[in-house]
């Protein structure tokens, strides 16, 4: 087993690299990529840069060059469901593009001939994050994330994205990623940390609370991974 751990930012991996403690540093496809064993188990950590591309690059490269064959996400969205509040955690369920848009020819939001609008997430590994947050005693959300090459701090836009996908979260790298490993089939698990409440006062939120919610995520992500070596 080889495991791959993501984040989109270097502030989304550097709690866990911190918890790894040496790794290795192998640059390849213009990113760095940190090796490491974790209780007898090879990991492979990195963050992708913001954006569906990059993500979609770098989870390609983690399965297919480093031969990782579960994958862990952890980092930060905002949240669009009002019961969502800075510091929640949301596990995804299933994910989809919400800036995927060929409506004109008669498709809905999302929705490529060929795929479908939303990927389910492993149900394995969601039913191992409800141990994991039981026993760190935390509540943790399941619901839907939608993804897209855009920070939304606009509420028409917010509610458009609510009414087509029914969306508790929003993020820039999720349902790439979730692509990507549906396709190679690979299980993949998304865990969020709400860092801001995708409104107008979204980029003072993500700047106060980015660090501490992704902190928040990466402790979760770990444990996951304890559970997967046991």
């Amino acid at each position: 087993m080889k495991i791959a751990i993501m984040g989109a930012m270097p502030e989304e991996i550097a709690p866990i690299l911190k918890k790894l403690g040496t790794y290795k540093t192998t640059k390849y496809a213009d990113n760095e990529y940190y090796e490491s064993t974790y209780n007898g188990v090879e990991v492979v950590v990195a963050y992708s840069k913001i954006g569906k591309v990059f993500s979609t690059l770098t989870v390609s490269t983690m399965i297919q060059y480093f031969k990782c064959d579960t994958l862990l996400f952890s980092g930060v969205a905002g949240g669009i469901n009002p019961d969502l509040k800075i510091g929640d955690l949301i596990v995804a369920t299933k994910l989809a593009q919400h800036d995927l848009d060929i409506t004109a020819f008669g498709h809905p939001m999302g929705f490529v001939p060929g795929g479908s609008v939303f990927v389910e997430a492993d149900k394995d590994l969601i039913a191992l994050s409800k141990e994991v947050a039981s026993e760190l005693g935390k509540t943790v959300q399941e619901g839907v994330i939608a993804t897209g090459d855009q920070f939304v701090h606009d509420s028409k836009v917010k509610d458009n994205i609510v009414k087509h996908f029914n969306a508790d979260a929003l993020e820039m790298e999720g349902a790439s990623v979730a692509v990507v490993c549906k396709s190679l089939e690979v299980p993949f698990f998304i865990l969020r940390a709400i860092s801001d409440t995708a409104d107008t006062d979204a980029s003072f939120s993500f700047d106060e609370f980015m660090e501490s919610s992704a902190i928040i995520s990466a402790e979760f992500i770990m444990k996951m991974v304890d559970k997967i070596v046991r």
